[in-house]
């Protein structure tokens, strides 16, 4: 039995082992994304509201949108992560399992 699980592991992650603790929401690549590249995004939100002629209800519709737009790519981000982590590697990621193969 032990034999199957080492070639079962061995055809599904190839060598890749679990990242200890690196996976998860907060690393690197999320505060690069809303630290620096969202900028641009921060200016134009701040400028709905603080520019001239100010039109508070066009602006609280576009941050309800970018609100509702960013809410739905997460979610479907979450939701599909999930899906390939229970189909393609036997369970589901690593914040809510353990980390590494089973």
């Amino acid at each position: 039995m032990s034999s199957a699980l080492t070639v079962a592991s061995t055809l599904l992650y190839h060598g890749y082992d679990g990242t200890s603790g690196f996976t998860g929401f907060a690393n690197e690549g999320t505060w690069i994304i809303f630290a620096v590249i969202l900028v641009p995004v921060y200016i134009m939100i701040a400028a709905w509201f603080l520019g001239e002629p100010r039109d508070t209800k066009s602006g609280l519709l576009g941050v309800s949108y970018l609100v509702g737009l960013t809410t739905s790519m997460w979610v479907g981000m979450f939701v599909l992560t999930m899906l390939i982590g229970f189909v393609f590697y036997g369970g589901v990621p690593e914040p809510f399992s353990s980390v590494g193969p089973p």
